[in-house]
């Protein structure tokens, strides 16, 4: 579907171009995929302009938040791959609790381009997030996909993405965390 698709990890060197896919909104509502990283009551009272300053803070402290997708040069699509460990708000859900004490990064977050939506771009995605991880001496990825069904869902909903797009990568099935929410994993060796 794309003929140049490639992927770069979000560090200062692409930082303009994860500007220029997230817009003047943040993606979603000012969130700039900080809603994993900071509380609540910081994440709401960031909004916007608070957001994007956590995440390029981020960014100039060395962190690499994710990946980033382009076709042809440009910026089509955003993965939030990251250990657990640096997803606070993740390690104090409830519903989304660690199964075990195994070092996995977490796909948390997924942002494409109005105009390359439905096009299969998640599943690219989710590969070059565990190539990313691969790269980086991981392991095992973790996903959190809204769990199936029958009816298609606002984009807003979907940006944990869905379970047949993770299965179809090779993810496995691991716990129901709840009615909307499924946890999935990808062991990397088991791949190789």
């Amino acid at each position: 579907m794309f003929d140049k698709l490639e992927f770069r990890p979000l560090t200062q060197k692409t930082w303009g171009d994860f500007e220029q896919l997230f817009g003047k909104s943040g993606a979603c509502g000012g969130c700039w995929c900080m809603y994993w990283r900071l509380t609540r009551r910081e994440f709401e009272r960031n909004k916007n302009s608070g957001n994007k300053k956590a995440m390029k803070g981020l960014i100039g402290r060395g962190t690499v938040p994710g990946i980033l997708a382009y076709d042809e040069g440009t910026p089509i699509g955003w993965c939030t791959i990251a250990p657990r460990a640096e997803l606070g708000t993740l390690n104090r859900s409830h519903v989304l609790k660690k199964i075990d004490d195994l070092p996995v990064w977490s796909i948390t977050c997924f942002f494409v381009a109005k105009s390359h939506r439905d096009r299969g771009l998640l599943e690219d995605l989710i590969r070059g997030a565990i190539e990313h991880v691969k790269t980086r001496g991981g392991t095992t990825v973790e996903a959190y996909p809204h769990s199936p069904v029958e009816h298609k869902m606002a984009p807003v909903s979907t940006f944990m993405g869905y379970p047949a797009a993770f299965e179809r990568v090779g993810f496995r099935f691991c716990r129901e965390a709840s009615k909307a929410k499924w946890i999935m994993r990808y062991d990397i060796e088991d791949h190789a």
